[in-house]
């Protein structure tokens, strides 16, 4: 009554008309003139009904979370839950099937480690990306044994700091630190002897890595944001600030453009959103201030002009 062209069922008398699955008898039906033009059909849903309200935590899915390459098993390790019933225990009450060896003591360490670069990524709001390749630095270190008598923690820190370097969003140390548990010194222990074993290395930070981010955290304009992004690419040209980091550079000319601009932010709250500290940025500023006329874009507008910028 039917004929299969290519595998496909379909009505003989209606070739084209759509198919109507009948769930509960298994049937497949024309939806023209009513021929069953196949029965038995293999529903492959789930055997029972889930409501949105059911608040039991209980997971009917019969399979595990995603393989998980980084790990020495690839995740697929089997793991026997817990009895319920009087069947699952002896008569001393114990329970019959346990795990013997549920996980190597190296997946539990990576696993833990994975864990907390993650954690450590969603409170500074870092993609998942950067994710993966910290996860893929620390797998390469612990497998090197290269590290040894550094806790995971420290390196776990360095992986994501570096991971951050590589992918063209720099984080700086204190902020790695403020979501860590590690010291700013030993992270950047944990950072040089990471970049040695596996022989990698990282582009240098320059003052436009953080202009961007430091700027939205300070709800400056763009139009401040230029300008400072031109006067710290332009004292570093100029080598007026030698020695200097990178992130002081940037705290410095955002006060310099801020303040020449309607939007004036104090060396306060320019030193807590890029984590240095206010001396750190006069100093900068003293050595940036007598070439301020050079330093500025030909086509900012000035709302103070430069002679009454602040003199440190």
């Amino acid at each position: 009554m039917s004929s299969r062209d290519s595998n496909k069922v379909i009505c003989f008398a209606h070739p084209d008309a759509p198919l109507i699955e009948d769930y509960r008898a298994g049937d497949m039906i024309c939806s023209e003139c009513g021929l069953v033009v196949g029965d038995r059909v293999i529903d492959v849903g789930s055997e029972w009904r889930t409501f949105s309200n059911e608040k039991s935590g209980v997971d009917p899915s019969r399979v595990g979370g995603p393989e998980n390459p980084l790990l020495s098993g690839g995740d697929l390790s089997t793991v026997i839950g817990p009895g319920t019933g009087s069947a699952s225990f002896d008569s001393f009450g114990a329970p019959k099937y346990q795990n013997r060896r549920t996980m190597s003591s190296s997946d539990r360490a990576l696993i833990s480690a994975f864990k907390e670069i993650s954690m450590m990524a969603d409170r500074i709001n870092l993609p998942k990306t950067i994710v993966d390749r910290a996860n893929n630095l620390f797998k390469q270190v612990h497998d090197g044994k290269n590290l040894k008598g550094r806790s995971n923690d420290a390196k776990a820190s360095a992986c994501l700091y570096i991971a951050c370097r590589q992918e063209g969003v720099p984080r700086t140390f204190k902020e790695i630190c403020a979501v860590s548990k590690i010291s700013k010194k030993e992270i950047g222990r944990c950072f040089k002897l990471t970049l040695k074993a596996l022989e990698t290395s990282v582009d240098l930070i320059t003052t436009a890595d953080f202009m961007s981010r430091f700027c939205a955290n300070l709800d400056l304009p763009n139009l401040v944001q230029r300008a400072a992004t031109h006067i710290a690419k332009k004292a570093v040209e100029m080598d007026i600030v030698p020695g200097r980091s990178p992130i002081s550079v940037a705290a410095a000319a955002i006060y310099m453009a801020s303040q020449a601009s309607e939007h004036k932010k104090s060396q306060k709250e320019i030193g807590d959103i890029a984590g240095v500290a206010d001396v750190t940025i006069r100093q900068s500023y003293k050595l940036m201030y007598p070439h301020a006329a050079q330093l500025f874009p030909e086509d900012f507008k000035f709302v103070t002009p430069i002679d009454q910028l602040p003199q440190m």
